[in-house]
């Protein structure tokens, strides 16, 4: 083997680690919006411009909100910047709690 084809092997496996990371990061920030759909009663384009205008206004990364959002519908807690970032984007009249999570399945409360 070459000096260039090792770099091009090492070249090719960092792609897919990109591709690999792009993934994972796709299906958080989907299921992100459907939550944004279910629990804002908004469309699912709706629902990604709310993750970006909370991402924007928190200054945290889209996905890491997305993340955020996606532990709070299993755990049922959120950091409340993000809360009253979501509750602002979604144009609530009450607060997360009357829409979102409050006892997630398989958690001490069942």
């Amino acid at each position: 083997m070459t000096h260039s084809d090792a770099d091009r092997i090492v070249e090719l496996e960092a792609e897919v680690d990109q591709l690999k990371e792009a993934v994972v990061s796709h299906a958080v920030v989907d299921q992100a919006i459907g939550m944004m759909v279910a629990l804002g009663r908004v469309t699912p384009g709706q629902g990604w411009q709310v993750l970006k205008d909370v991402s924007q206004h928190t200054n945290i990364k889209l996905r890491n909100v997305a993340e955020l959002i996606v532990i709070w519908g299993r755990r049922g807690e959120i950091p409340p910047d993000i809360r009253a970032a979501l509750e602002e984007s979604l144009d609530l009249e009450e607060s997360l709690d009357s829409y979102g999570p409050t006892q997630v399945p398989g958690t001490a409360g069942d």
